[in-house]
């Protein structure tokens, strides 16, 4: 039935639609929260926002594939993001990149095996001074050194936290 097998597609739905007005207006938030659960937007969830809040499948088509906060495809459960910016370029962000893409062995954009991370490459976390940076989620990691990278992957593997 669920691209989700190992969640309850239907009570993940009604939480979260529960907490919106039925309307096209929520869509944006309801698509956030469902990205936030699932992390990605199976098709079974789009449709079914869509029908809940009054609006067609090419609406939320476009919303779910115009911003780059969402994505149809399974991610991670921590997003590595790796600033590709200047200031972490020049103070040694593709020494990082590499170390942290051969320890998790996936490429720009791919989500390893275990579904707890993907690694995807941005423009500027906006962290120059803290140079070079990685953000996982919400928290940023910077100044980092070589050895800085397999402790942090350790702690979110062991207990699904920042530190």
């Amino acid at each position: 039935m669920s691209e989700l097998a190992h969640i309850d597609t239907d009570r993940v739905i009604s939480k979260i639609l529960e907490r919106y007005p039925k309307e096209p207006s929520s869509l944006i938030s309801v698509l956030q929260d469902f990205q936030e659960e699932c992390h990605y937007l199976p098709r079974e969830i789009l449709d079914r926002a869509g029908e809940a809040l009054g609006t067609s499948r090419a609406r939320v088509y476009h919303v779910a594939t115009f911003f780059k906060a969402f994505s149809l495809v399974p991610r991670g459960k921590h997003i590595i993001s790796i600033c590709r910016g200047t200031a972490c370029h020049v103070k040694g962000a593709e020494k990082i990149d590499n170390i942290l893409r051969a320890e998790l062995g996936v490429d720009d954009g791919q989500t390893t095996r275990d579904g707890l991370f993907t690694v995807q490459s941005v423009r500027c976390l906006g962290c120059c001074s803290l140079a070079p940076v990685i953000m996982i989620g919400r928290k940023a990691y910077g100044d980092l050194k070589a050895n800085s990278i397999h402790k942090i992957l350790d702690h979110y593997r062991s207990e699904g936290e920042g530190l």
